[in-house]
């Protein structure tokens, strides 16, 4: 069976990353082919847990410690979850992934790309997306979306503005990097339009993607 594809969405928190995850799924769907949505931190149980601890705002965690527990969480939903499909041919949408702790941690919290990227190798095994998703969008735009939120603000939702400003032209700079693997979209676009450029963005991978494959 031909390995599943791995598409990851990246941007600030407000860039419309779960929004788009769905969208995409329903429009897979409705080809007739199978996919499957996660998100990051999160996705099994033990990571669910880890999501829970960094997103607490009533603790405090060191910048060490924070991009460990996102390895931690990540190493977890690979081994238990990702890989699997994977194996099965099925085609993952994964809001989130190793780009946003080189942006967030490696960058905002200025522990060093490379350092943080080497941690999640060991963390990943060396799994990359086959296309990832930079949904573009201005930190304050971001955070305008978050305030009609009816959910309190997280502890890194809870950051300055230079902070994001900060893993913002990370995410930037990743792009410019590794432009056939990272595709820009401009998320201050109504949604239906960033739906339909993310299409264009992952058609190549959405067409040899079979019916919902077997469990084994």
């Amino acid at each position: 069976m031909p390995r599943g594809r791995l598409i990851t969405i990246e941007g600030l928190d407000g860039a419309g990353k779960s929004t788009l995850a769905h969208g995409l799924l329903n429009s897979i769907a409705a080809r007739g082919s199978h996919a499957e949505v996660l998100r990051e931190p999160g996705g099994v149980e033990l990571s669910e847990r880890i999501r829970a601890l960094v997103a607490d705002p009533t603790l405090a965690v060191s910048a060490r410690t924070e991009a460990l527990l996102y390895a931690a969480a990540r190493a977890q939903l690979v081994e238990e979850r990702l890989q699997p499909l994977l194996r099965r041919g099925v085609l993952v949408l994964l809001d989130r992934f190793i780009d946003s702790s080189l942006a967030y941690q490696g960058a905002g919290r200025g522990l060093g790309v490379d350092q943080v990227r080497d941690l999640n190798q060991f963390a990943t095994g060396g799994l990359e997306p086959d296309r990832t998703l930079l949904l573009r969008i201005s930190p304050a735009a971001g955070r305008a979306r978050q305030q009609g939120r009816t959910l309190e603000p997280d502890r890194i939702e809870r950051e300055s503005e230079s902070f994001f400003a900060t893993v913002a032209a990370a995410y930037d700079e990743l792009a410019s990097a590794e432009p056939r693997r990272i595709r820009t979209i401009d998320a201050s676009q109504p949604a239906e339009r960033v739906l339909a450029a993310a299409l264009d963005a992952v058609e190549d991978l959405l067409a040899p993607a079979a019916s919902a494959p077997r469990r084994s």
